[in-house]
Order: structure tokens, then sequence, then C-alpha cells
């Protein structure tokens, strides 16, 4: 594991790496973030901006969203996977703003979490990013980064992974080493072929030396 000092190193790094790392979810409004965010689930923010960039034309509020049919609503995401589920927990949860919260997004986690498909790491990226709460939302990228570095366990869980980086990473650096963990995952710490060779965190990084070590042994075993 690594120590404090070592941490703040890795943090250092990466915010000199993604210096204006972000939410890449294209939105202009909570609402929009919270059906963005509930959308990305096991898929590419890439592929959601491009589905939302004629849904969110079309849908402005949540009575839009239940002013058609289900059936409709799934046509509308379909190129987005688990569409179906997708398309039932919009509804339910634009049923949820307009019954419980006048139409609008709640600002806090706990209220958040209420809502039809939304779990806690969304609930941590719309009070995060919508809201400028502190908040660390552990992703697949923020997981493997945090696992790789070895400033969380391997067995460890998603919450354990939160929680150990919200023990470790100062409150006022939550959101944007959020962004800057997905960011360095994202481009650099890929889950399949990560830059190892030219990673600054490479003498901190044991999973990297390891990778190194048998990408030396492939091409000694090849002459």
């Amino acid at each position: 594991m690594l120590n404090k000092k070592q941490i703040r190193y890795c943090l250092d790094a990466m915010k000199e790496m993604f210096p204006r790392a972000e939410c890449e979810l294209v939105h202009k409004n909570p609402f929009e973030l919270v059906i963005a965010v509930l959308l990305s689930a096991q898929c590419t923010d890439a592929l959601v901006n491009k589905v939302t960039k004629t849904l969110f034309q079309k849908y402005q509020t949540p009575e839009d969203y239940l002013a058609v049919s289900l059936e409709e609503l799934q046509q509308d995401i379909r190129s987005i996977g688990l569409y179906r589920n997708k398309a039932k927990n919009i509804q339910k949860l634009c049923r949820m703003l307009i019954d419980d919260y006048d139409g609008q997004v709640p600002s806090t986690k706990d209220e958040l979490e209420k809502l039809a498909g939304v779990g806690r790491k969304t609930a941590n990226v719309v009070a995060s990013v919508a809201f400028n709460e502190p908040a660390i939302a552990v992703d697949t990228h923020v997981e493997r980064v945090s696992k790789r570095l070895a400033i969380c366990r391997w067995k460890d869980s998603v919450l354990d992974v939160e929680n150990t980086l919200m023990q470790k990473v100062p409150k006022e650096e939550w959101s944007e080493t959020h962004h800057r963990m997905i960011f360095f995952g994202r481009y650099h710490c890929k889950a399949k072929n990560p830059n190892c060779d030219q990673c600054p965190l490479l003498e901190l990084c044991r999973e990297g030396q390891k990778r190194m070590k048998a990408r030396e042994r492939e091409k000694g075993s090849s002459v």
C-alpha cells in the first residue's frame, strides 16, 4: 500500500497530466446530467453523448419523458446497452421527480440515491458535478487505478475503494481527483494495454513493473 507521501505524488502527477479533467457527459442542467449518467452504465460517454444530442432536444422535462410510451423511449435509446431497463428507470425517475420533488433534481446524495436507477456512483457524480458537493464516484476507471497503484487493496469492494479514497485524499480535492483518476484510467492506465512504459508513476506501481518485466520476457523469448 502506498503511504501518504506517495499518494500525494500520484495525485500531483495526475494533475499535471490532466489539469482540466472534467465530466465528459454533455449536459445543460442537473436533470440532463442525471439522465446522462443513468444511461452511461456499462456504456461509453462518447456513445451517450451521441444519443443525448437528439434525446435532450426531444425530452426537456420529466413530463416529456412520461408523455410517450415506454416502447417509444426504448427506441430513442436503443443503441445504448441495457436500453430496455434504462428506459423503465428513466420514466420511474421522472415520475418520482414530479411526485416527490416538484419536478426538480434533489441536491443531496441521500435523496439522489432514492431515485430509480440511481446508485451510489450516479448520486456522487450528480452531487459533485451539478451541485458542487465534494464526492468521489468510483467507476471502473477509478477502481482500476486505485488498485493498480496500491492505494487500495485488490480485494476491496467499490464501497471500500470510495471510503479509502475519502480517507486518503483531502476533502477539498475529492471531486477533482475523481475526474483526474477517470481520465488517467480512460486515456493512460487503460484496462487493456496500459501505457506503462510512458507512465510517470511506474516506479510506484508494482502492477506496471510486472507488466514491463513480462513484456521484456516476451521480447527475449522471441529473439
